[in-house]
């Protein structure tokens, strides 16, 4: 018996050495991965912001239209920037890092595309593109009041069509507002009247 008792005596503490040591393990797993997490999410709202953006020279026409627009100099001083219109909403993780992680995987080769095999940029197929990826929700995030007072009859008209549409009748945030924030080469250049 007290042999017995001395040998349980002598295994306890090994039992906590190795239970103590998977806890640290576990520890520093979950903290090594939160860290990783954050980075990852810093790295993706860094390379979201404009500046990011322009560092392409594909992107400088997108660019200067935009610094140019209401979306940079409003009344509000509020800046809509690059991810905000192109990009779901951030609080949407796995939408927004796969809609982030195909769009930058896209840039990318078509840039080293160009400078491998000195592909052209076509701007107009970007622009459709990017049209058809843009759903009115992501200009709802900002422009939440479609129907106020003093707006014009047929903006409020416009606006309640598309905030409610019926079946077969959907409309576009673009389809009124195409030009506002990038503009056509044509126009931007002053070639043609936007008007």
């Amino acid at each position: 018996m007290a042999t017995l008792l001395r040998r349980l005596l002598r295994e306890i503490p090994n039992r906590l050495r190795r239970r103590w040591r998977l806890l640290m393990c576990l520890v520093a797993g979950i903290a090594c991965g939160a860290a990783g997490l954050y980075a990852f999410d810093y790295a993706m709202l860094a390379t979201s912001t404009p500046g990011f953006c322009v560092s392409c020279h594909e992107m400088e026409h997108a660019y200067e239209t935009w610094r140019m627009s209401s979306h940079v100099s409003n009344a509000r001083g509020v800046v809509a920037g690059c991810a905000d219109c192109h990009l779901p909403d951030p609080s949407q993780k796995i939408r927004f890092y796969s809609s982030k992680a195909y769009h930058g995987t896209k840039d990318i080769l078509g840039h080293l595309g160009m400078a491998a095999f000195g592909w052209e940029y076509d701007r107009e197929h970007s622009r459709a593109v990017a049209r058809k990826e843009m759903t009115n929700d992501r200009c709802q995030k900002c422009h939440q009041e479609l129907i106020a007072p003093g707006m014009s009859s047929g903006a409020m008209l416009a606006h309640r069509s598309t905030l409610y549409p019926r079946k077969g009748y959907e409309k576009s945030c673009l389809q009124c507002h195409e030009n506002l924030v990038h503009r056509p080469a044509a126009l931007f250049a002053g070639k043609t009247d936007p008007l």
